[in-house]
């Protein structure tokens, strides 16, 4: 029997194990953390389930994927509608955006400006050029957005969420997290039938678990240890020994050290920290890439509120730089539930570095910081929090500088070398991906895995060619 060795336990990492354990194949997952799910898993803060962050189940799901978690959660995978807003110069408007809101809440300067540059983009030689070789997120965008919308809402949240200057952000940023880069695109959605209006692969709906997003995760890694997976939890990976003609995982739980012999490693953890994983430890020139490969962190501020609803909304956005967070979400509101009575959390997103100095900041601060914004943003809260909670996100987002594909280019290539070792989702990746993505990307793996053990390279390359393809979406 062929046997497996799975590294993380989040959305990639349980539907890899799932799909190889129905083939038969002997599979080990090993996750760090207590709970399957890993920044897609959900938990307790004062008696109401909560996700890490605001997370939904899109409509542009691959079919296979979307029809697999249909199969395990059956009439817990809810279908919800979209109702956010965006704080832009000082007014909200609803997100997904609408065009009667667009018309009545817009502010008229944001309007005005947005018109014009369609009109510039309209007539000859009135876009935007950028040498070739020349391109970067702040170009791509002007480029096909205009001026307007860049400047008050792209740029300010860039900075706010990658901590850089968006001329300093790769085009690919652009490409793979701005789905309507261009105010043609913008438009057709708002049209009857469009993406905007609530059609079946629409923008305007999403699927979420009746019981939390973490749902999902917990339901495919129930269904893999049903087919013979077996799951490892509070485990630290110490070392992935290749020199052999089989690969040697090194693991410690709690007090205990434990080897195992495997036929292949899936790894789904960050592929840097992979790297660093490996014996005999990879060139030098691999290393340079290693450090050059960092990734944004996130603070999640939770507060808990004894209130039955702090709004109707399921989301805001803040790009707005005077804010300290940039999205607030309320769980609630994605579940429908109405439960707990009288009771809601509310959850607050902090872009930032391990190494600034708001990360070692401890809960009250925090809860202050804000409450502080929220009601500077004229959404103060109704009641004090009866309990501030804080999540450290240290690997939320992988972090596109100019340039970084080419340090990906180096450590990648040095891993697909790595005999009976494979990397894929989202952190194994160093992809700007959604969970549907991952679960693909676990599903072609799996599907790479061949009866007699060995992985179809031929097919695992062209699948990595439709990995690049995925585009955000949010």
């Amino acid at each position: 029997m062929t046997r497996v060795a799975v590294l993380g336990a989040g959305p990639a990492g349980v539907a890899a194990a799932l799909e190889l354990a129905e083939k038969g194949v002997e599979v080990s997952v090993f996750e760090r953390r207590d709970a399957v799910g890993g920044n897609a898993g959900s938990f307790d803060v004062a008696g109401m389930r909560v996700d890490f962050g605001s997370h939904r189940l899109h409509p542009a799901s691959d079919p296979k994927v979307l029809e697999r978690i249909r199969s395990l959660l059956g009439d817990d995978l809810l279908t919800r509608p979209r109702h956010g807003r965006i704080r832009l110069m000082g007014r909200f408007i609803h997100f997904p955006l609408k065009p009667v809101d667009l018309l009545t809440r817009v502010h008229p300067r944001f309007a005005i400006g947005t018109g014009f540059d369609l009109v510039r983009q309209l007539l000859p030689f009135g876009g935007q050029a950028t040498e070739p070789g020349d391109e970067n997120f702040a170009s791509v965008l002007e480029a096909g957005l205009g001026t307007t919308i860049c400047r008050e809402f792209y740029f300010p949240y860039a900075r706010k969420i990658w901590g850089l200057p968006p001329e300093e952000l790769s085009a690919i940023q652009a490409h793979k997290r701005v789905s309507s880069n261009s105010i043609a695109k913008m438009l057709k959605r708002l049209m009857p039938g469009g993406t905007g209006s609530g059609g079946a692969n629409s923008k305007g709906i999403f699927f979420y678990p009746r019981r939390a997003y973490g749902q999902i995760s917990e339901a495919v890694a129930e269904a893999a240890e049903a087919a013979g997976a077996q799951f490892v939890l509070g485990c630290r990976i110490e070392g992935v020994d290749v020199r052999g003609a089989r690969p040697v995982v090194h693991t410690k739980t709690g007090d205990t050290d434990a080897s195992v012999e495997v036929d292949h490693v899936f790894s789904t953890i960050p592929i840097n920290a992979l790297a660093r994983l490996i014996t005999p430890a990879p060139p030098d020139d691999v290393r340079v890439a290693m450090d050059s490969l960092t990734f944004r962190s996130m603070l999640l501020v939770y507060l808990a509120l004894d209130v039955q609803q702090f709004t109707e909304y399921d989301a805001h956005y803040f790009p707005e730089t005077e804010f300290v967070f940039s999205r607030l979400s309320e769980p609630k509101n994605y579940q429908d539930s109405g439960e707990p009575r009288g009771r809601t959390v509310l959850c607050a997103e902090i872009p930032c570095a391990t190494d600034d100095a708001i990360w070692s900041e401890d809960a009250k601060v925090l809860g202050q910081r804000v409450a502080d914004g929220l009601a500077r943003a004229g959404l103060p809260l109704p009641v004090p929090p009866v309990e501030v909670h804080v999540e450290r996100i240290p690997f939320a987002y992988p972090l596109y500088r100019q340039g970084y594909e080419r340090h990906f280019a180096v450590l990648d290539d040095w891993v697909e070398t790595v005999e009976r070792v494979l990397t894929f989702g989202r952190q194994g990746l160093y992809a700007h991906d959604n969970t549907h993505h991952a679960m693909y990307m676990a599903q072609a793996a799996a599907r790479c895995l061949q009866p007699d053990g060995r992985i179809d390279a031929a097919e695992w390359a062209r699948e990595r060619k439709i990995f690049e393809t995925h585009v955000v979406e949010d």
